[in-house]
């Protein structure tokens, strides 16, 4: 089943279970249960429908944040309300997502207050500004933490207000619409982010177009395409070491520096939006990092939320890509549960999941009576060892 050298890797990380135990929890509490490395929160009410939300952590410090955000969605009584997700998941270390999951919303808030409702600007604008903010905060810590330079987040956004659904993305986070086919009588899974990865085609010809003085901007590297051989993403928030010339230097670790300087940014800040309208034939959204789907293709996901009941809805898509990652190392999903966070990245990425139910008649409404809902992804998930 497990190879030899790898049970002598696992051996001393293996303990009794650490998560879907408390399987009858039913997540009733605002902040969401933790059971070893699993967050959850079952179930819960947004503007438009019920939502389900699940974070499994797998390094050992947890670089995925995220956050559920329902109710006015500016600092105006009279301004929109509606429903933001957000999903940041993080690489060279959990700063930049958690520096997202603080920042992001607020400056989402100020700059529709400032333009007195949402549009795709609006979301630009918030993607920019903490962009901004956290360049500055690499710079002002630059002597005593040069390593936060190389930290970086992918960072997926999702609103619905007044009937239409905002999205954008940059880096290789991924949102799927499950969406009833009349003719078919069934729930079809549409993609509604554009992934930002080296390892796509297309992303990699707009990288050269962006750089065609630089033929080493994409490398395959041990068989992975990455931006500059270093990094798989090409759009992401921090990773100040490729957006800025300053930061590409000592003290930054040798790893991290390129032999030649550059004079405009390698990485893009800037996320690609949709906006469209929701139909009564739009049944839910699943906004997860790639983590999920690493392990599971759109449609299986999509499968997944149709066939089984909302209630613990995200726990349910995060316990089935645990049971692909333990498949594809031969190994048993009771096995796999055992392991601990750090030694955990071997077999899988942390996984965030928000589903977000759309109930049509409530999709369209622009104001909201209910309770203001703020709730952050693995808000218990603990932080290190």
């Amino acid at each position: 089943m497990v190879s030899t050298t790898l049970m002598k890797l696992v051996a001393p990380c293996w303990k009794p279970s650490v998560e879907g135990e408390n399987s009858n929890n039913r997540g009733g509490d605002v902040s969401g249960r933790l059971d070893g490395l699993l967050w959850y929160k079952d179930s819960g009410h947004h503007v438009n429908g019920d939502f389900s939300m699940a974070v499994i952590q797998a390094n050992n410090l947890l670089e995925d944040h995220s956050q559920l955000e329902s109710g006015p969605l500016s600092s105006l009584e009279s301004g929109p309300h509606g429903t933001f997700v957000g999903i940041y998941d993080g690489h060279g270390g959990p700063e930049a997502s958690r520096f997202l999951n603080e920042h992001l919303f607020n400056n989402f808030k100020k700059f529709t207050s400032e333009n007195q409702g949402m549009s795709a600007d609006v979301i630009t604008k918030a993607f920019l500004a903490t962009e901004e903010e956290f360049l500055s905060l690499v710079k002002k810590q630059w002597i005593i933490k040069p390593l936060l330079a190389s930290v970086g987040s992918c960072c997926l956004v999702g609103v619905v207000c007044s009937g239409l659904l905002y999205i954008a993305n940059a880096g290789d986070s991924r949102v799927v619409l499950g969406r009833l086919e009349k003719t078919v009588k069934q729930v079809k899974a549409v993609q509604l982010s554009i992934e930002h990865n080296a390892s796509i085609e297309s992303v990699r010809e707009e990288l050269h177009l962006l750089h065609p003085d630089d033929p080493q901007i994409v490398v395959l590297k041990h068989k992975v395409w990455r931006v500059k051989g270093l990094i798989q993403v090409s759009r992401s928030i921090g990773d100040a070491y490729l957006k800025r010339q300053e930061f590409n230097k000592e003290p930054l670790l040798a790893k991290f520096r390129l032999s030649e300087p550059f004079h405009k940014p390698i990485l893009k800040a800037e996320p690609t939006i949709l906006v469209q309208k929701l139909y009564p034939e739009d049944q839910f959204l699943i906004f997860a990092s790639d983590g999920l789907w690493e392990q599971l293709s759109s449609q299986e996901a999509v499968d997944i939320v149709q066939n089984y009941p909302r209630n613990g809805i995200a726990r349910k898509l995060v316990k089935a890509a645990l049971h692909e990652a333990a498949k594809k190392r031969e190994m048993r999903y009771s096995d796999l549960k055992k392991i601990d966070r750090g030694v955990r990245r071997h077999f899988h990425d942390d996984i965030t999941v928000v589903v977000l139910f759309l109930d049509s008649h409530l999709v369209s409404r622009s104001y909201w009576h209910g309770p203001l809902l703020s709730v952050k992804g693995g808000g218990g998930v603990p932080a290190s060892t």
